[in-house]
């Protein structure tokens, strides 16, 4: 499809959105007439730009605090060269600094996430596996050369990633000394939690890592998603910004969880 045509639909999109507060895939398939394929590709790319959240099935607004630059300009941009909030930066650039030189990380999918390649660029040696596309393309961009691994696997549409057995047999069969991963909530009992159903790979990538770090906006303390994704007892670390309170941070401390605020980004 050219070009202008994707432009106008991603904005056409995002008119639905601010118009209805939700989009469906399904729906927006016929009223763009295009492909299902097309349309997640579409909020994948404007998730990753920081204009909406993916939802089963859909996607919401994100909140106008932490809005980022318009995707789908004429110049070409890739995902990975979109503006991201600058709490994610400011948390991106604290999980960097729980990185040592030669380590062997895992780095799950999630804009979040995303962010930290940028930050790995004075890390010597380091080795990275990934189930992300788009992480993976970052890592290749870095002029340090970190050796990259995919965990290859079945294509997940809706998450953009790499899922399914085989990526955990890859993944079982190496040792690594940290996860970083993201979600879409966080329960204060429980753990994180997400709306993707496809569990079974962190669950995986927690189990290969001798450290997991969730990397995650404040924002998303006390969300109410069913899926469990990580228990506390599977997580070492939460990498977060200012806004999480102090209760907040006291019960996640007390599931023996080491928490680090992030440098306030002002949410720019």
């Amino acid at each position: 499809m050219p070009k202008r045509n994707t432009v106008q639909r991603r904005h056409g999109i995002l008119s639905q959105l601010s118009k209805h507060g939700q989009v469906q895939v399904e729906e927006l398939a016929r009223r763009f007439d295009t492909s299902e394929v097309t349309i997640r590709k579409d909020l994948a790319t404007l998730e990753q730009s920081g204009l909406l959240l993916r939802r089963y099935g859909g996607a919401i607004p994100l909140p106008s605090e932490l809005m980022s630059e318009p995707v789908g300009t004429d110049d070409g941009q890739s995902p990975n060269r979109q503006k991201v909030s600058k709490r994610k930066q400011e948390i991106a650039k604290a999980a960097a600094d729980c990185i040592r030189d030669h380590n062997r990380i895992i780095i799950d999918f999630g804009s979040t996430t995303a962010a930290l390649i940028p930050e790995l660029q004075s890390k010597r040696g380091l080795v990275v596996m990934t189930n992300s596309l788009n992480v993976a393309n970052a890592v290749r961009e870095l002029e340090n050369e970190p050796t990259l691994l995919l965990s290859g696997g079945t294509w997940d549409a809706h998450s953009e990633s790499f899922q399914g057995q085989i990526a955990e047999q890859v993944l079982r069969s190496y040792d690594f000394d940290q996860l970083f991963i993201g979600c879409d909530g966080i329960d204060l009992e429980r753990g994180t939690t997400t709306f993707n159903e496809l569990l079974g790979l962190s669950r995986v990538m927690a189990e290969a890592a001798r450290e997991v770090i969730v990397l995650a906006e404040a924002d998303k303390v006390g969300r109410r998603i069913p899926n469990l994704e990580l228990p506390w007892s599977a997580v070492n670390i939460l990498i977060t910004d200012d806004r999480l309170s102090t209760e907040q941070q006291t019960l996640i401390e007390q599931q023996g969880v080491r928490v680090i605020i992030a440098a306030s980004g002002n949410g720019e």
